[in-house]
């Protein structure tokens, strides 16, 4: 097989393993044998022929092993809540076939091929949001991925926005629904991958927001007309937590050649305020925190976490890593790390607005009948309180269930769903200090910001224009927005200046 999942690469390599799936599935086909050797010896095996959670007791006969995977998936379809982004179900998708396709589940080979069939249509089956508390695996989530296999739930349509009927689905596509065969069920249901897709997604796009928020420090830098001897490589070489380093370098080649650096070079100014001065001790803690998030989740993304697991020397044996504590964990970690990335991208955006250094108060020449660019601020202070309370770490709570059989869960499924909400209020934090900057860039004119800056604020005026009068800033936010998620802004910035992030 190729190389683990990357979460750098995580969408290549996804697409690469299902292509090698789709040739290759012995590894399967060799730990069904061993099911199936098992369902002939008369003993009990937890999830093949008993009874799942508090009822492991209980003998399921020959007859009714079928029926009690059916009953499985049924029984814990039963979550609420809005559907997740199509992007994420589709991950979930083919993070399951990744890991029941690694040969430890004994799932059967027609089941596992009718997956695979599944995310080569890219047929994505709807999933509800809540109901997982992280441990059992994401039970209900995984049950509504699995649902279509047997003729019931949804699939999204091709552009994410309607719930088409699974059965219709099917039969549109010449596939039947398929009867689920024993341990089938158990092993689809069982596992992370609900809270690991979207660890996955809010990651890879985590890596790029350390390299814009760079790109952004260094613009209102330059604005503010701040100072760079606190990028100064010395300093951080006696102080060297990684992200902090990287940091400071990535702003040095931003700021190289700057005309409006050396135009206030002797001053007299003798210290920023910390939103520019700290910028590499803030956003290097961030790198640190997000690199470790991303260790976890990469072992996570290539693990195998259902239950109970098949060896190749015929063992069937019953373990516990379906439990999501290590990714709750990195994902709560991870959230505090991207707010903070946001809570000084605020203070950066404030400070633009007061009038530093010839910079027009509001950034408008003319204001009372205008308000310029008071009010952006304020919806970055909205996001920014409102991620205060989502990075309370949801991992530090537990509930017991299945009558007290799972006594310890991980609600890791609620620390990815804030996660990603985390993510979503700092893109539009960013966006709002890159448009706040680039306007304050403009009053410098004509002198020249660094190399990088230089071509951000290029890059941005394409898109983005000036202006001296109040206008629909809405619109504009939305255009930033749009930017912050458009890999070329870095790329543009990157052909002149080099950037790293972990």
């Amino acid at each position: 097989m190729n190389q683990s999942i990357k979460i750098s690469h995580l969408y290549s390599t996804l697409k690469t393993k299902m292509t090698e799936l789709r040739t290759d599935d012995s590894s399967v086909a060799e730990s069904r044998k061993i099911v199936e050797t098992v369902l002939k010896d008369g003993k009990a095996h937890y999830g093949i022929n008993t009874g799942f959670g508090i009822l492991a007791s209980k003998r399921i006969s020959d007859q009714d092993l079928k029926n009690l995977q059916r009953n499985l998936i049924l029984s814990h379809a039963v979550g609420v809540g809005n559907s997740i982004p199509k992007e994420i179900s589709r991950l979930m998708l083919q993070l399951k076939i990744h890991a029941l396709g690694q040969g430890f589940s004994g799932i059967s080979v027609e089941t596992f091929r009718q997956l695979l069939k599944f995310e080569e249509l890219d047929l994505i089956p709807v999933v509800p949001e809540k109901g997982s508390v992280g441990a059992s695996g994401d039970l209900a989530p995984l049950a509504h991925l699995c649902l279509p296999l047997i003729g019931l739930g949804y699939f999204w349509n091709d552009d994410g926005t309607q719930k088409l009927p699974a059965k219709e689905v099917l039969e549109k596509h010449g596939l039947a629904a398929i009867e689920l065969q024993a341990k089938d069920g158990l092993a689809l249901i069982n596992g992370t991958q609900f809270m690991a897709a979207y660890g996955a997604f809010v990651l890879n796009k985590a890596l790029n927001l350390c390299k814009l928020s760079d790109i952004l420090g260094a613009m209102s830098l330059e604005a503010l007309q701040g100072s760079i001897s606190p990028f100064d490589a010395r300093i951080h070489q006696i102080r060297p937590h990684p992200g902090q380093i990287l940091t400071a370098e990535n702003v040095r080649n931003l700021l190289k050649d700057s005309e409006i650096l050396e135009s206030h070079r002797n001053c007299g100014k003798v210290q920023d305020p910390y939103c520019l001065r700290c910028i590499p001790q803030v956003h290097g803690a961030s790198k640190d925190a997000i690199k470790n998030a991303v260790e976890v989740m990469q072992i996570e993304l290539n693990a195998v976490t259902d239950n109970p697991l098949v060896f190749d020397d015929g063992s069937i044996i019953s373990g516990g890593n379906f439990h999501g504590q290590p990714i709750a964990f990195a994902m709560d970690f991870a959230a505090i790390a991207i707010a903070e990335l946001a809570s000084i991208s605020e203070r950066r955006t404030y400070l633009l607005l007061e009038g530093h250094d010839g910079l027009p108060t509001l950034l408008m020449r003319e204001t009372g009948t205008n308000s310029g660019f008071m009010i952006p601020q304020y919806t970055a202070a909205a996001l920014v309180s409102e991620n205060k309370v989502l990075c309370h770490p949801a991992s530090v709570d537990t509930i017991p269930t299945s009558l007290g059989q799972e006594d310890h869960v991980s609600m890791g499924s609620i620390s990815a769903i804030k996660l990603l909400k985390v993510l979503e209020n700092v893109e539009y934090v960013l966006a709002i200090e890159l448009f706040t900057s680039a306007q304050a860039l403009d009053f410098r004119k004509p002198l020249k910001p660094g190399i990088g800056v230089e071509k951000a604020h290029e890059y941005i005026r394409s898109k983005v224009s000036h202006t001296e009068v109040d206008r629909f800033f809405n619109d504009d936010i939305m255009q930033c927005h749009g930017l912050v998620n458009d890999l070329e802004l870095i790329k543009v910035v990157e052909k002149v200046a080099e950037m790293k992030v972990v």
